[in-house]
């Protein structure tokens, strides 16, 4: 799986893109919001992507977000552990969607794979190209 986000203006208008392949089977999908943050789009473009799995797989998820993988891997306990709080006691921003993505997670084995953006990576790249077509979506609405 890759995923992406993106948004035009920071909040402004946001699109997420997620390009799903497994052997001879490919799925894209991607959509958007009016008024949302470019790290809200990263998210949004995994749960997504989870969302259209139909039974727990073991899954590879490339990301060119470190906010989503050292989220997910590295930060993730110690807010649930501290309330839902970052290390300075402030509150975790997009909490909501955090917490759908653990639920979203749970029943699969998960590599979390950071990507350079903008680098050539084909799957990132789709995944980038997806997010913006979810921009321009909302944005001719």
């Amino acid at each position: 799986m890759y995923a992406d986000g993106a948004c035009k203006g920071n909040p402004g208008v946001g699109g997420w893109g997620v390009w799903l392949k497994a052997g001879p089977h490919e799925k894209s999908l991607y959509g958007g919001e009016v008024l949302t943050t470019n790290n809200r789009m990263e998210l949004m473009a995994v749960i997504q992507g989870l969302q259209a799995l139909k039974k727990p797989s073991q899954i590879k998820i490339y990301t060119d977000s470190s906010y989503v993988q050292k989220g997910m891997t590295e930060w993730l306990a110690g807010w649930k552990q501290k309330g839902w709080r970052t290390a300075d006691k402030k509150p975790v921003k997009n909490a909501d969607l955090w917490q759908i993505l653990e639920a979203l997670a749970k029943p699969h084995q998960i590599e979390w794979i950071w990507v350079k953006g903008h680098a050539g990576n084909e799957g990132n790249e789709r995944a980038d190209a997806l997010a913006n077509q979810g921009v321009l979506t909302v944005a001719l609405t």
